[in-house]
């Protein structure tokens, strides 16, 4: 009898078990859900209201990839969306007559315009509305085609670095006089002395912060054919024999010479002028391996030597940067470390409307002989020349590659 008793009461405990679990919806977690992304045109277009149809938007959850197009009033409808964290991202050219139209002011100095928005890791948990701001980007012919900061590993296996270089590109219909160009490396301290909020707290956005500043040499000029480059070197040396990870820089446009002889230079290539550094005992690029290296190509008349410095936010004493004006950057490529944590955007160094994204290289502390490089266009030019991608967003711009060459796109 006592057997009995057991067995019918654990019966019963599987019967309530199973009740218990049938009033459990299982599918709270994986229900589908909407969302419409609201596009919010740039503070430029104040003039017009028009523009807002036809974009496509583009809603990234690892290496899912959902599109939806705009409406007339600038929305673009996701159904079918599983709850998680979601990049979006929205980018579209404009020419100088559609900036008229929509500004009231004539385009000084370009053919065009790139108007782009995103958001990062964004949750997405029930159905929602979602506004995107969006920036304006004057498209320039000067374009930062190609970053080699990573370094590799020699023959012994030990970090090599002199190989490390940048690379500039002609994007545009014309020939390009670069000479006069600045180079701004910005800051890359482990703590950041400004974040984007201090900077749109003190200076409203209008600058950037910079450790190295050089400069395209201007006693003559350097023109840039379309669909050329300027290779900018730390050493103009062949450096293959260290690994087959490094390339042959002997034929550079300019070098970063090493002062302190710790670097080989070339005597027969043109030196980069250095303007401002933090570091005085270094003379060369410092383009730091493990991903944290924003760089910026700055076009100005005005004396940069002269310009403001300060010290990390609230503080009197340390080392000091300079600030760069934003309205001087023709274009800015934002590079962040590859953690095993993923990307945190939260130390971006440059403002969304420099470079709307990141671009970032697959190792997590570099010496892998990676570069990141800009992406062919499936657009062509009039003259045959390649086109570079340029959405003001390096997510979307750029890749990373460990055989794609100096000069090659």
């Amino acid at each position: 009898m006592k057997n009995i008793k057991n067995t019918l009461c654990l019966m019963g405990c599987n019967i309530v078990a199973a009740c218990l679990l049938s009033c459990i919806d299982y599918d709270d977690a994986t229900h589908e859900t909407s969302a419409r992304i609201q596009l919010a045109m740039p503070a430029e277009f104040a003039f017009s209201s028009e523009g807002l149809q036809g974009h496509e938007v583009v809603m990234m959850q690892g290496d899912k990839r959902m599109t939806a197009v705009t409406d007339a009033n600038g929305v673009a409808a996701f159904t079918g969306i599983i709850p998680d964290v979601y990049d979006i991202s929205c980018s579209w050219e404009i020419t100088g007559d559609d900036y008229l139209k929509l500004t009231g002011h004539e385009l000084d100095g370009a053919t065009g315009c790139t108007i782009s928005g995103s958001l990062s890791n964004h949750l997405i948990r029930e159905e929602q509305t979602i506004q995107l701001n969006t920036n304006l980007a004057i498209n320039r012919d000067i374009l930062i085609g190609k970053v080699y900061y990573a370094g590799s590993k020699d023959n012994n296996n030990r970090t090599y670095q002199p190989g490390k270089y940048l690379e500039l590109y002609n994007n545009g219909n014309n020939p390009v006089d670069v000479s006069g160009y600045y180079i701004a490396l910005m800051e890359s301290e482990s703590t950041q002395p400004y974040t984007l909020e201090n900077l749109h707290e003190a200076f409203a956005d209008s600058v950037v912060l910079a450790k190295q500043v050089f400069r395209i040499p201007a006693d003559k000029p350097f023109m840039v054919a379309p669909g050329g480059t300027v290779l900018i070197v730390n050493s103009a040396t062949d450096h293959r024999d260290n690994n087959d990870m490094e390339n042959d820089l002997s034929d550079a446009d300019f070098e970063a010479k090493d002062t302190q002889g710790k670097t080989q230079n070339n005597p027969a290539v043109p030196a980069l002028e250095l303007i401002y550094t933090i570091y005085p005992s270094i003379s060369n690029m410092n383009l730091v391996q493990n991903g944290l290296c924003a760089v910026a190509i700055l076009r100005t008349d005005e004396d940069v030597s002269s310009w403001a410095l300060t010290y990390p936010y609230g503080k009197t004493s340390g080392n000091q940067f300079m600030l760069i004006p934003k309205r001087t950057i023709i274009d800015g490529v934002e590079a962040l470390p590859n953690k095993t944590t993923g990307i945190d955007v939260s130390i971006k160094r440059l403002l969304t409307d420099i470079d709307a994204g990141y671009a970032h290289i697959e190792a997590r502390s570099g010496w892998t002989g990676e570069v990141i490089c800009r992406k062919v266009s499936e657009k062509t030019s009039a003259d045959g020349h390649k086109l570079l991608m340029d959405t003001n967003n390096s997510t979307n711009d750029f890749y990373y590659s460990t055989t794609i060459k100096p000069r090659e796109y």
